[in-house]
């Protein structure tokens, strides 16, 4: 039986291939809802990705939350944010809200092949700084994680992937398919 992870990122790809050699990309476009609730999102990816007839998927969210927000946005809607006023803004905000916490959490939803769904997450708090590097894309420049001098912009690929939050969540599932 083969797993697939469906994604058109490259780069989360490679992430996820590093753990899963056999893994097989499909880049195929499927509807994402727009939802406070990532796991919620992941489920209906997960349904959409059923109609293609493939076995074993695996899909994917990560999310980002600002302390200074409450702790609960932009959470899923962080490429909107990053959209709507860039990642130096982002940190702009949090600075002037005087409150730099961050969280960022990535869900992995797994479907067997009968459909039965399973959700792992990996979650890594940290603060936000001014922007700094471009090893990273999207908001990885402005988040530091707890204990580390770099921001994700500043890291090489393997250091960022070997404490990051979806290596964490991969870590999870791989565990979950080993038993």
């Amino acid at each position: 039986m083969s797993l697939y992870f469906i994604t058109g990122n490259k780069n989360k790809f490679a992430e996820v291939q590093s753990f899963f050699p056999e893994i097989e990309q499909l880049d195929i476009d499927l509807p994402e809802i727009q939802e406070i609730s990532a796991k919620k999102i992941i489920e209906q990816k997960l349904i959409a990705a059923e109609a293609h007839g493939k076995s074993e998927y695996i899909v994917e969210d990560t999310s980002f939350y600002l302390d200074c927000l409450g702790g609960a946005l932009p959470g899923p809607l962080i490429k909107w944010f990053e959209k709507a006023i860039g990642i130096a803004d982002i940190a702009a905000l949090a600075e002037k809200m005087g409150n730099t916490g961050a969280t960022a959490k990535t869900i992995i939803g797994y479907a067997d092949a009968s459909g039965i769904m399973h959700f792992f997450e990996g979650t890594l708090r940290g603060t936000i700084v001014s922007p700094t590097g471009d090893k990273d894309f999207g908001w990885g420049p402005i988040f530091k994680p707890e204990g580390h001098e770099k921001t994700f912009g500043e890291m090489a690929r393997e250091e960022k992937h070997a404490i990051g939050m979806r290596g964490i969540a991969i870590g999870k599932l791989k565990y979950f398919l080993k038993r």
